[in-house]
């Protein structure tokens, strides 16, 4: 074990709130190591925003003005993501669905055109892998695909993963690497001595020390109770709808990633079809609506109609951590020993290589600047 992690019997070198994607890759990398790590949760992986994920893996693609921190970021953990995923898998023994599939952002009427011309220019202006393609083209890529439509942008590098899957295997990893979790666990109050943190105590009523804590509750982290008002981070829960379908795994509907303004398609190798997401401000309210069944099933049937020959398999709403700048927030608080990993809002999935490098490395002593990438 490295020198610089000291442990006694009964406590942790770190423990981690939050078992979703971000907190169990987070304690992976820490476990891997040497750390003494635990993960509490109070429900079972996949837990979180995790559950009802797409894993659409597309920072080129989904950039926006306004948003080139975000954009260094994201690009930077897509490019770390295949090394992440090689390693995982074969830490895990599992396979994560990762695949470099591509994607195709497409316009179907004019208004949609013009903004994915903009879209588009400001991605050649940062010197981005990005092409337009006339309707034709498009229909060439992808033959399922309205005939309607004004045109689309082709990303060949972006990717998409499966969620759960992927945190299936960072869960076996981390076991692997002597780490632990503890599901239906819930954190009530942050054990803090002195000017520093000191563990956590449980609703059953059990201490657990550790000198770390890492907050990795999503969007629970801004309205976590067991966090002294002042330390709670500026998160808010937004919600998503998403719809599992399912067809032929021989006959798949497109073989990349489709998106149009209000819908994104992403295809599973074995025939599944997930099409998400709503964006709605709707607090901790998590039930699927008919409205939103019906929106995400209209849009997806404006741009690949056939999917109304794909059974339903699922329905689902999932809470994203949101944040006023859509930054997430990772690095150290003002309580010596309290990290954040949180406010990942749409790219939690894709930004935990990147989030789990940065938190191993604080809890390892090698970055001590207040909000490390902020």
């Amino acid at each position: 074990m490295p020198a610089h992690y000291r442990y006694r019997k009964g406590s942790f070198d770190a423990i981690v709130v939050g078992g979703g994607v971000i907190g169990l890759a987070c304690a992976w990398r820490a476990a891997s190591r040497g750390a003494r790590v635990l993960v509490l949760d109070r429900s079972d992986p996949p837990a979180g925003a995790t559950r009802v994920a797409a894993g659409m893996l597309a920072p080129i693609g989904e950039l926006r003005f306004g948003e080139e921190r975000l954009l260094e970021m994201t690009l930077a953990a897509a490019e770390a993501y295949p090394g992440f995923v090689a390693e995982l898998e074969a830490a895990s023994g599992r396979q994560t669905g990762y695949r470099r599939c591509g994607a195709l952002h497409v316009a179907l009427d004019r208004d949609e055109s013009a903004e994915l011309r903009r879209q588009h220019e400001l991605q050649q202006a940062r010197g981005l892998q990005a092409e337009w393609l006339g309707p034709r083209a498009c229909r060439e890529l992808e033959p399922g695909i309205a005939p309607s439509l004004h045109g689309g942008v082709h990303v060949p590098g972006e990717a998409a993963v499966d969620p759960r899957a992927l945190s299936a295997a960072l869960l076996a990893a981390l076991r692997e690497a002597g780490g632990e979790l503890r599901s239906g666990a819930e954190a009530v109050e942050l054990l803090i001595d002195g000017e520093r943190a000191a563990g956590v105590r449980t609703a059953d009523g059990a201490e657990l020390r550790s000198p770390a804590v890492v907050v990795a509750s999503g969007c629970w982290a801004g309205e976590g109770k067991w966090l002294p008002e002042r330390l709670r981070p500026p998160v808010r829960p937004v919600k998503g709808q998403i719809l599992e379908l399912r067809g032929p795994a021989s006959e798949p509907l497109c073989g990349r990633i489709v998106a149009s303004e209000r819908v994104y398609l992403v295809p599973r190798a074995d025939g599944r079809l997930l099409v998400g997401a709503t964006v709605e401000e709707r607090g901790f309210e998590t039930t699927v609506t008919a409205g939103g069944v019906h929106e995400l099933l209209r849009e997806a049937y404006r741009l690949l109609p056939d999917v109304v020959e794909l059974e339903l398999i699922d329905a689902a709403a999932g809470l994203r951590p949101g944040t006023p700048d859509n930054l997430p927030l990772i690095g150290t608080t003002e309580l010596e020993g309290l990290l954040l990993a949180t406010g990942h809002f749409r790219n939690g999935v894709l930004l935990a290589p990147l989030t789990a490098e940065v938190i191993a490395g604080l809890l390892a002593g090698e970055r001590q600047a207040v909000g490390a990438v902020r």
